[in-house]
């Protein structure tokens, strides 16, 4: 019944010019988001197209592209502005908060306040469905930029390339990826040595043109979906899923009969951040539990921070949280708090079958891309450029917490779900599409717990 009902959900995809860029990327990074597709006045989830663009846009038009900043967070717990010129083809991205090492010698010092440019160029042939879709995608290739005096290049797979999907007011994918390599720095080796070196291909992402600085548009009731990895214990990853509530002043609080006792997106009252265009939290939350000498030495500091972006998407606040570790080696002030993350929040309202049934695209935790086919009380995962089923799992609406979707997968896995703005995400206890890919892992990587956040491509 599941394969049928997948198979002729593939079909009318393939039947229809889906728009791989009217959504947004993940979150997981937070898994990331990719934005999806629709048509013109069709594309409800995500509002009308923007000025100069056409009725059967299935994206801006190029103009409008390269006018948008998109602000939004990685699952590399980043915090970045994306600029693309779909014109020159070319692309600016500035890191404004980072944990992200930007040499082996030093995991100290970050991409934080880093910009770089690069080219992009749009996928190949056959990557995407559509010829009209590759034509709102962007393939970032390698970006460099100055940062302490030293030139720095991004890392680039050509195989896997951090790719954006730009839609009607968000952008999503991948950014450019990098190499964290612990044992290189000779005083983390110290206390953490024998971790191995990972790189990764890209970071999950996910961008709004339009945000809110207004605090008070966070008051409400939420579930949260979050998803960090500990490089500290050798790139360890952990999902959870909470319950949360924030007054009009940004303070947190844990609802009555929540599942969590504690709030896991921030511990302190959100203040506006010195870009004035995101909220900061500081002595972050954590969902992982340090590795012991860690523990040791940090006792029950917190030197991680959250970040808050409220994207604005069809006339709805999207919430997306990330939290950015900290690592100080200077020995009188030592802190080594270095799981980060990102988290997608969405409203605590009661969710009816079939109300976000459609098909999604966006990029997961397997640091690859991955369509989404939504129908009812079945799910499916798909490779983008094939649409072939890799993964299923159902769907139970019973929600014990509004808003909150139980899924199972085949092998008897679980998880939840959550959808706002024509975005969703994903958390499930096991290993989906094939596990994590082989060039953004090493031998120490699991392939689970999976999250991915996604966009509306088409609703059903």
């Amino acid at each position: 019944m599941l394969e049928s009902i997948v198979r002729s959900m593939v079909l009318a995809a393939a039947a229809t010019p889906l728009l791989v860029a009217c959504g947004g990327g993940n979150a997981s990074d937070p898994a990331p988001i990719n934005p999806a597709q629709c048509s013109g006045s069709t594309c409800a989830n995500q509002g009308p197209p923007a000025s100069g663009s056409t009725a059967t846009a299935l994206c801006p038009s190029a103009a409008d592209i390269a006018a948008n900043t998109y602000l939004g967070g990685a699952g590399s717990g980043e915090v970045v502005s994306l600029k693309i010129d779909p014109t020159k083809m070319t692309y600016s991205l500035t890191y404004l908060t980072s944990p992200i090492p930007v040499a082996t010698t030093s995991v100290q010092n970050t991409r934080a306040g880093l910009t770089i440019t690069g080219a992009v160029q749009h996928p190949p042939t056959g990557a995407l469905p559509t010829a009209a879709q590759l034509t709102c995608a962007f393939q970032l290739q390698a970006g460099t930029g100055t940062i302490n005096g030293s030139t720095y290049t991004t890392a680039y797979n050509a195989s896997n390339p951090p790719t954006v999907y730009v839609g009607f007011g968000v952008a999503g994918g991948g950014i450019p990826g990098a190499t964290v390599y612990i044992d290189g720095d000779s005083t983390a080796n110290i206390f953490f040595g024998g971790q191995q070196a990972r790189t990764f291909d890209f970071y999950p992402f996910v961008g709004f043109s339009s945000v809110s600085t207004n605090i008070a548009d966070l008051q409400g009731s939420y579930n949260a979906l979050s998803y960090h990895i500990l490089p500290t214990s050798n790139f360890a990853p952990a999902a959870t899923v909470t319950q949360e509530q924030y007054d009009a002043a940004g303070n947190c609080s844990v609802p009555s009969g929540a599942t969590n006792t504690s709030c896991a997106t921030a511990a302190n009252t959100w203040t506006a951040s010195a870009s004035g265009s995101y909220f900061d939290s500081a002595s972050a939350p954590h969902i992982e539990t340090p590795t012991p000498f860690a523990a040791r030495l940090l006792a029950n500091s917190n030197a991680g921070t959250g970040h808050l972006i409220i994207g604005k998407l069809n006339g709805v606040t999207v919430p997306v949280v990330v939290r950015t570790g900290y690592v100080n080696e200077n020995l009188t002030s030592l802190a080594v708090d270095d799981e980060s993350g990102i988290a997608l929040l969405a409203p605590a309202t009661k969710l009816a079958s079939g109300a976000f049934d459609g098909s999604y695209i966006g990029a997961d935790s397997n640091f690859n891309y991955t369509a989404t086919l939504l129908n009812g009380q079945q799910g499916g995962f798909l490779k983008p450029s094939t649409m072939v089923t890799q993964s299923q799992f159902t769907l139970d609406y019973t929600q014990t917490h509004p808003g909150l979707i139980g899924v199972t997968d085949t092998a008897g896995n679980a998880g939840n779900l959550i959808a706002v703005g024509g975005l969703y995400g994903i958390f499930i206890n096991g290993e989906e599409n094939g596990g994590v890919v082989s060039t953004s892992a090493n031998s120490a990587t699991p392939n689970q717990p999976y999250f991915g956040v996604g966009a509306l491509i088409q609703p059903q």
